[in-house]
């Protein structure tokens, strides 16, 4: 569902707000997932998850959040809490954070993803943000508090009464000074345990903390000039040295556990460069777009869909529905089989009866439709190849013979995007490219058109602040 650019601009001051004040916001365990108020249980973490989501703050990518998902979802087997719900969302932030709330609910903005190097990183931070929940850090009051203050200034943003960044800076330093360090050795030691029997390296939260001190540098170095405060990914990490004795005993204690877990690394070979090449970098991508289509915009396509219904992303699925609940039509993603054409694809996949056989030919795409019938139940199904996917179709009504024509619009409807459509303005992603001979970071930063642009490919890279890269190195340009 797309929203208002006002609308939107304002749900991502939220998250905002939400990553500065929970930074690493400490949350009641899962299994009570939520705070006491005049001693009943609230949840505050799904209401304010729903917040999220209707606001339309998470990063429109379901490959990638299905991605980062399946890692959390890996830790959280491996964590103490293994049957406790958790959930995984990536909000549209340049932002370098990651946060939790009540209720297994963790966060983590695309801003941190493209400084990140691979997949061991990233179970990094979420291994850690696991173990604060798994730890019950916060007291149910205190979680409370936290909450009471989101909603305050959440208020103050959507009413246009104050300023973000002044209102933004109070609560994070107040929630920042609440957090001890030891909650946060403990979350790491935690996460680095969890690590382990997930099968990752537990080392490579060290190498997470030197991507955030790298921040904190670069950071310093431009406030110095400009006289602003230096903000910080934790409170801990404010102060805490990257050579930490105490933290490298803690999580390297990890390592020394016994094989309970698979030791076997999870991790498959270019998976997390796959999933980050194309990554929104900076400011959100904003483009001048039609009402009542969806857009996506790493696969690049889009459909009408009809006025007053929504649209929803999720790892699974992307899924149209109407207002009434009434009718919906679901698209899911696989790899096309080019030895099997749209109709041979539909015909070997659909359940039931096939009727009303229709070829697709699209905007120069090709596909083919049907209405499939099953127990006395209808549906429209369809089938369209674009690239190197096949996307399929299957839309359900309560009233099939009335909804039906909505259903094979919306699927006629599909189309690839219009380069108007991909994006306008100063829009930027991360992409990959392998190091040519003789090329250094001064010379490759010549090509790319943002401010400090070789300082920024040195933190995108590890190599902040003097390093240089290896001839044949895969590594992070902007574009």
């Amino acid at each position: 569902m797309r929203l208002p650019l006002s609308k939107r601009h304002a749900a991502l001051a939220l998250v905002a707000t939400l990553a500065l004040a929970g930074g690493c916001a400490d949350t009641p365990s899962s299994k009570s997932s939520g705070v006491l108020v005049n001693g009943r249980p609230v949840d505050t973490g799904s209401s304010e998850h729903q917040k999220i989501l209707e606001a339309g703050a998470a990063y429109d990518d379901p490959q990638l959040l299905a991605y980062v998902n399946s890692v959390g979802q890996r830790l959280v087997r491996a964590s103490d809490t293994p049957d406790d719900p958790f959930t995984f969302t990536v909000i549209d932030s340049p932002d370098i954070n990651a946060f939790a709330m009540p209720g297994g609910f963790i966060y983590v903005n695309r801003g941190l993803l493209a400084y990140l190097d691979n997949e061991a990183e990233l179970a990094g931070v979420l291994s850690h943000e696991i173990g604060h929940i798994t730890a019950n850090h916060s007291a149910r009051q205190r979680a409370a508090s936290i909450t009471n203050q989101v909603v305050a200034t959440t208020a103050a943003i959507l009413t246009g009464s104050g300023e973000l960044a002044d209102a933004s800076n109070m609560y994070g330093t107040e929630l920042v000074r609440g957090y001890g360090r030891e909650h946060e050795l403990e979350a790491d030691g935690l996460g680095a345990k969890y690590m382990h029997t997930a099968g990752y390296d537990p080392d490579a939260l060290l190498e997470v903390i030197g991507v955030l001190k790298d921040q904190e540098q670069y950071q310093r170095v431009k406030a110095k000039s400009s006289g602003r405060s230096v903000a910080s990914y934790h409170g801990l990490y404010a102060t805490h040295p990257r050579n930490d004795q105490r933290l490298q005993t803690v999580i390297r204690t990890a390592g020394d556990l016994g094989t309970g877990g698979s030791r076997e690394d999870p991790e498959l070979p270019g998976d997390f460069r796959r999933h980050v090449e194309g990554l929104v970098w900076g400011p959100s991508v904003k483009s001048a777009r039609a009402d009542n289509r969806y857009y996506h915009n790493k696969l690049g396509f889009s459909f009408e869909y009809p006025p007053g219904w929504t649209v929803q992303a999720s790892s699974q699925a992307i899924v149209a529905s109407a207002p009434d609940g009434m009718a919906s039509l679901n698209l899911s993603i696989r790899r096309r089989d080019q030895a099997s054409t749209p109709r041979q694809v539909l015909e070997a996949g659909a359940t039931g009866n096939l009727g009303g056989g229709a070829e697709l030919d699209q905007a120069g795409l090709k596909g083919y439709t049907a209405v499939a019938t099953n127990s006395g139940a209808s549906s429209r199904v369809g089938v369209l190849d674009y690239g190197s996917l096949t996307y399929l179709f299957d839309g359900r009504g309560d009233n099939f013979s009335a909804t039906d024509p909505q259903l094979l619009a919306m699927i006629q409807s599909f189309r690839p995007m219009h380069p108007k459509e991909r994006q306008s303005g100063n829009g930027y992603r991360v992409h990959y490219i392998q190091v040519p001979s003789g090329a250094t970071m001064a010379s490759l930063a010549a090509s790319v058109r943002i401010p400090d642009a070789e300082a920024q490919l040195r933190l995108l890279n590890g190599l902040y602040p003097r390093g240089e890269p290896r001839t044949g190195d895969w590594i992070k340009m902007i574009k």
